[in-house]
């Protein structure tokens, strides 16, 4: 029960490393606010653990690319647990395309919601944070952002998220000493998303993973947790890789 008596926010919390993070966070103690856009039934689902461990927990569908969605969420989460103390910008779309075929359509929704969605839910987070004292946020990225072959095939996808580094790194000195926050960086992980890249890719990523396998939506929860809580205050502006190995090529 590290948590216990935090309120914690996770968007893009209905599936993959979302739901892993915000189960376990509930598991650890946190009230916990699950954000979704389309995947109602599996946000419910969700709700429906959380509530038979014994947690609480809030559903709250918004579109983290929209300000004013982004502001609601965090207004209903307030009135709803009293403050936020926990934020895991984990919500990401990707769409795969060769460079000469990506689209400005394409580009923008990337960009809209894999960094400036955890621009504007940090933005509307962090006042309530300073004023509390204390706080911690989590922005879930990608080993895409780093450099190297991930990032060849995926430009809109990699320039997003190396962005997310900047974006962790420029808060983590802007909003000190009272708020901590650092990144999680996946490597290929067992979603849907990984589920909808090409067989050989995957195939690929795990010939050159020194664990010789790919990630668990729980690796990563695990790592989501350490920050989250309390044992990480000393710790600011970093990357956590997750990736068995594979961000060391």
């Amino acid at each position: 029960m590290r948590l216990q008596g935090k309120v914690a926010l996770v968007t893009g919390a209905s599936r993959g490393i979302g739901r892993a993070t915000a189960k376990l966070l509930a598991q650890e103690g946190a009230k916990v606010a699950v954000n979704y856009t389309r995947s109602e039934k599996e946000a419910q689902s969700l709700a429906e653990e959380i509530n038979k461990q014994g947690g609480e927990v809030l559903l709250v569908k918004a579109d983290v690319s929209k300000a004013d969605e982004v502001k609601g969420m965090v207004q209903k989460t307030v009135e709803r647990f009293g403050g936020i103390d926990i934020l895991v910008n984990n919500a990401g779309v990707i769409i795969v395309s060769p460079f000469l075929d990506l689209t400005e359509e394409m580009w923008d929704k990337m960009v809209d919601v894999n960094l400036k969605g955890p621009y504007l839910c940090s933005k509307e987070v962090a006042p309530i944070m300073l004023n509390q004292k204390k706080g911690k946020i989590i922005n879930i990225f990608s080993v895409s952002g780093l450099a190297q072959r991930t990032a060849l095939g995926n430009v809109a996808y990699a320039a997003a998220k190396a962005g997310v580094i900047g974006l962790t790194r420029s808060l983590a000195v802007n909003l000190s000493p009272h708020i901590n926050v650092n990144a999680v960086s996946p490597g290929l992980t067992e979603t849907d998303m990984a589920a909808s890249l090409p067989p050989e890719r995957n195939r690929m990523v795990i010939e050159e993973t020194p664990l010789k396998r790919i990630g668990k939506p729980d690796d990563l929860a695990y790592a989501v947790l350490f920050l989250a809580s309390d044992e990480s205050d000393f710790i600011t502006g970093e990357v956590i890789t997750v990736s068995g190995g594979r961000g060391m090529r």
